[in-house]
């Protein structure tokens, strides 16, 4: 009988959460006080005002803002070290990228505070944080109970007394009904996953012969997505963000590990990707306003990353990029990773990616710039991040 390998929504880093708070007007309820606040490590007030109250990130290193930097066990995976944040004015911090990632970009485009920078949840500065508990890997159900146990406690005890509210009736609320009722319900909550369930797993070299077909797989991390998805709906999440995963079979790790000899892509990775997208959009279309839908009052968008990316490295001219099939960094053993203080490209804004995985600050800036404001429903569907984040 076929084993499930890996389909546990594993992911490839240490990577909690972040989240960032932000005092604003929302339709349902009004502030009685005009002050803005930050917490968990965030920046002062903005001059202008944000579109939502918080983000709450899960993810991959893809999304990672520093969480892998605080990292126990020997087999850690880090971006602590140069040329990492080669372009990012705080240079080194623990993204895997020369700049910005997806999250960073996104948050600038979202006026968070801070110029959009959010705070790892892992870091022992950040205010409420978790135990660590040290690992390559952390499901992201351990994440969501993280978010329940630590991150939700901290922001009721600081909103006890520091908040009241008035809704559209004239009802005064303070700290933990205004949370629940109006703090969650406006906050975004972003979630990229599932790539290196195939990356890692799935198509993994020791997944031998016991491996499921690769249909029944993606159901099985399918079906899991879905039941946290509703586990931090009933936590008070009503605003979704997807991001789909992006063409695996045109990273240079998988390029170089099957040995490609031309820049095409790896087309049975690349139709993994596409399978899971796929589904992942279904989830999207079947709970915005879906009969079955079993999250009411939820919105939900999915951005397409794999088109968005695809678009970079199939018409490289037309974004500027010249290369798209090799690393714009010495990578290590793995073909992963940076070699430390190793050898990069002059020019970083022609490369589309960074390291054997992960893209440079122009891709996810691009990346960041489609999800937020893009019309089109083939990047982002059925509405963009912005009118999201109006509602």
């Amino acid at each position: 009988m076929a084993k499930l390998v890996g389909a546990t929504l594993y992911l490839y880093l240490f990577l909690f959460l972040f989240l960032l708070l932000l005092h604003i007007h929302c339709h349902q309820c009004k502030p009685a006080a005009a002050a803005s606040f930050v917490v968990h490590g965030g920046g002062g007030a903005t001059a202008r005002a944000a579109a939502v109250r918080a983000v709450f990130v899960f993810g991959s290193s893809l999304v990672d803002n520093g969480n892998n930097n605080h990292l126990n066990g020997s087999g850690a995976v880090r971006a602590d070290y140069a040329p990492y944040g080669v372009d990012f004015p705080l240079g080194a911090t623990g993204r895997f990228s020369n700049g910005r990632n997806v999250i960073d970009a996104l948050g600038e485009l979202l006026r968070l505070p801070a110029a959009g920078l959010l705070p790892p949840f892992a870091d022992p500065a950040t205010r409420g944080r978790a135990a660590l508990h040290g690992g390559e890997v952390l499901s992201l159900k351990q994440q969501i109970t993280n978010f329940e146990a630590v991150t939700l406690p901290d922001l009721r005890a600081h909103l006890q007394g520091a908040t009241t509210a008035t809704t559209t009736t004239g009802h005064k609320m303070k700290g933990q009904d205004f949370f629940d009722q109006c703090y969650l319900p406006k906050s975004l909550f972003i979630i990229g996953t599932g790539g290196n369930d195939y990356l890692l797993n799935y198509f993994n070299a020791g997944s031998g012969p016991t491996r499921a077909p690769l249909s029944e797989f993606t159901s099985s991390l399918l079906t899991k997505l879905s039941n946290h998805l509703q586990r931090l709906y009933d936590l008070g999440a009503r605003k979704f963000v997807l991001f789909s995963i992006q063409p695996l079979g045109c990273t240079p790790v998988v390029r170089t590990f099957l040995n490609a000899t031309s820049d095409a892509c790896i087309e049975p990775m690349n139709h993994a990707a596409l399978l899971f997208n796929s589904g992942l959009r279904s989830i999207v279309k079947n709970h915005n306003g879906g009969v079955r839908s079993h999250m009411p009052g939820a919105s939900f968008v999915y951005v397409n990353s794999y088109k968005i990316i695809s678009d970079i490295i199939q018409h490289p001219a037309k974004y500027g990029i010249r290369k798209t099939s090799r690393a714009c960094c010495e990578v290590s053993r793995g073909g992963v990773l940076c070699q430390k203080e190793g050898a990069i490209c002059s020019d970083r804004t022609k490369y589309a990616f960074f390291d054997g995985l992960h893209p440079t600050d122009v891709v996810n800036a691009r990346l960041a710039r489609k999800a937020y404001g893009s019309n089109s429903p083939d990047n982002v569907y059925p509405i963009n991040v912005k009118k999201l984040a109006m509602l």
